[in-house]
Order: structure tokens, then sequence, then C-alpha cells
């Protein structure tokens, strides 16, 4: 079996360009021992061709239409949780329920709460004194919930747990005076909510260019943390940038990059290679989507485009296209995804094969604050 990612070509079938397996190379052998061709109906319908027959009579060989769906896509555990929180509380306190920043950063997921009767803040300032307000999956720093309790707020913190790992760690660094190199982006709503842990210890790299400008007080006290959903390949290339300037440099004790954002970037290197067009479902200020895109194109795809809609396809994209890959950021509902394989079989991309690198089981208890409410609803 050849490597994932690696394009070999076939001695019997050159124009697949894909190494068969050792099964198909077994069918192969039959075939042509049986049929004294390189190739038949049946070999090429496994390798990847479409049979068609010119006006004299030959056969001839196309590339037919596909789609590689990759999976794992869309919702991440702590996407999950903090949809169902939102929806949760609309069921048991009513409308309106106040959001702090967009619960997730994906449009859909936003518009259709917003018509379940959520509203959506950038402050607590916005919030009536009483009510109830839910503070997004990306985190906030703890001057948030001071706010909160001054204006008499219920609030229900639907920080996503990986991301409240990393709080922890910031917290934790602080209190033995180490100096944090938080590698991020500079605004995003989880790096303000991670430096707010710890504003007199932390300092943001927003990516090797910004390694030159770092300073310490201590180069044996230092450590770096990462905001979750960057792309692993670049925060690496930050790291070792670092490690070079602060040999000393120290890691977090677990991976600060989420699983999910790994293994949606992982199966998007995998397929990446043979596909002409990758398309990504996702919002363009939904950080992990945006890297979903830059990851495909960087192993191998010829372009890449991050969508919001199934109708935001661009015919033009795929008219010398042979293979489409899709995936779905991880504040995505799968929804959205099937609207735009429906789209990509109307464009003559009928044929989906899914590509399948791990499977997620992870799932994530709803804020405590929440179930003990519910838990008390329930037994009245």
């Amino acid at each position: 079996m050849a490597e994932p990612g690696r394009r070999e070509s076939c001695a019997t079938c050159p124009s697949t360009q894909i190494q068969p397996s050792r099964p198909i190379q077994a069918l192969i052998f039959w075939l042509t021992t049986l049929t004294g061709h390189g190739c038949s109906a049946e070999l090429c319908s496994v390798t990847g061709l479409t049979i068609g027959r010119r006006y004299d009579g030959r056969v001839i060989e196309t590339p037919r239409k596909r789609v590689l769906l990759a999976k794992p896509r869309g919702y991440c555990a702590g996407v999950d949780r903090a949809v169902q929180t939102v929806e949760e509380a609309l069921k048991l306190y009513g409308a309106p329920i106040y959001v702090r920043k967009e619960i997730v950063h994906n449009k859909h997921v936003v518009t259709t709460l917003q018509a379940k009767g959520a509203i959506f803040v950038e402050e607590n300032e916005e919030v009536p004194e009483g009510s109830t307000v839910i503070f997004s999956a990306h985190g906030v720093a703890p001057v948030v919930h001071d706010q909160a309790r001054e204006r008499n707020l219920k609030a229900i913190d639907a920080t996503c747990p990986l991301v409240t790992k990393v709080h922890h760690e910031a917290k934790r660094f602080a209190a033995e005076d180490y100096d944090i190199l938080l590698i991020g982006h500079e605004g995003h709503e989880e790096v303000i909510g991670t430096s707010g842990e710890a504003p007199e210890h932390i300092q943001l790299v927003d990516g090797p260019e910004g390694v030159d400008a770092v300073t310490v007080r201590d180069p044996s006290k230092v450590v770096w943390l990462s905001q979750t959903t960057l792309s692993v390949d670049e925060t690496m290339e930050t790291v070792a940038k670092l490690k070079e300037k602060l040999p000393l440099l120290q890691s977090p004790p677990s991976d600060d990059i989420c699983y999910a954002t790994q293994n949606r970037q992982q199966v998007m290197k995998q397929i990446a290679p043979d596909c002409d067009v990758i398309l990504v479902v996702g919002s363009r200020n939904s950080s992990n989507s945006v890297r979903m895109v830059e990851v495909a194109v960087n192993a191998g795809a010829r372009q890449g485009h991050l969508i919001d809609f199934a109708h935001e396809i661009d015919p033009a994209w795929l008219a010398d296209a042979t293979t489409v890959g899709l995936s779905s950021g991880a504040s995505v509902p799968e929804e959205l995804v099937t609207e735009v394989l429906a789209r990509l079989a109307e464009l003559g991309f009928a044929d989906v094969e899914e590509v399948v690198t791990v499977q997620e089981r992870l799932t994530f208890s709803l804020p405590q604050e929440l179930k003990r409410d519910m838990k008390a609803a329930a037994a009245s």
C-alpha cells in the first residue's frame, strides 16, 4: 500500500497515478491474464477511471469526478457542548438568553440560535442586570467573571475544557514566576481570555515572525503555551525558532493544540495530494477552519477555498478538477456539509469516498451551573 499522501505511477494503468494495494494488484494480474489487456472495465472502476467508448468502438479512459470526504470533520466535543448549553438554557430559563461573543465561530450556528431566542452581545454591560449570560467556548478572562457578578448576572461558562486547561497552565506557571510565551493570533478571543489569567507574565508570539521581539527576565524560567486552534506545523516552527533564541525554553505538560484541530489537519494532509480543489466549510473568523485550508494547500492541493454555504461554490473552481476534497471546521454542523455534497453532485461530482483517519469519541458534560438547575427543575 502506498504511503498516505504519496503519489506513485501504476505500471498497468499509468493514468491513475495511484499505487494499487496488494488485493488490487492480484485483480490486475488476473484481468491482464484473462483479457490480454492492460486495463478493463472492472479494473478501471476500481482504480478510479470511467470507461467511455469512441465512435470507432475503441475503449477510452477518462478520470471520474469524485469527492474525497474527510473524517473527522465538523463539531468537536467543545463546540457540541457549547451549542447544547445555549439550547438547554433556552429550554430551561426561556428566551431571551444572552451570550457574550459568538458562542462558536460559525454564521449558521449563531443565526440558528438567534432564531430560538439567543441574543449575542459583545460585553456584559449590554446584558440587563439579573439576566442570564453564557460565556462562549473560547473562554474569558477573570475580569469578565468579576463584571458579571457586579451586575448580578447569572453566568454560565461554556468555555471548552481544553481551553480551560490552558488557562490553568497559565495560572500555574505565573504562580511559579515564569515568563509565559503564548503562541497565538492577536485579537483572537481565546488569546484574550488566556492572557487575562496572568497579564503581567504573558506575552503573545504571533507566529515565527514574532520571535525576534520576545524578551524575558530569566532565560531559565520561560515556558510556551498556545492557542488551541492553530496549525500544528506553524506552531512547531514557532517553537523551534523560540528554542534557537531560548535554549532552556520549557514546553507545556501536554499538547495545547486540541485533539480535534490536529485530527482535522491530519486528514487534510492525507487527502490533499490527491485533490485538485479542497473545500472547507467554515466561517472566516474560525481559526481552525482557516488553518485547515492552509494545511491542505501546503500539503499539495492545487487550490483551497473556505466557504460558509454551498451556494458560495464557484463552478469555475471545478472547471478542470477531477477530485475535490471536502471537510469542515470544528464549529460546523453536518447539515452544511450535506448541502455542499448535494451542490457538488449537481456540478458532476456525485461519487463520494469517505476517508477516515481516526474515530472521535470524546464528549464533555454540560457546565455545572446549568446541570444543577436542570436537575432541580427535573426534581420539581
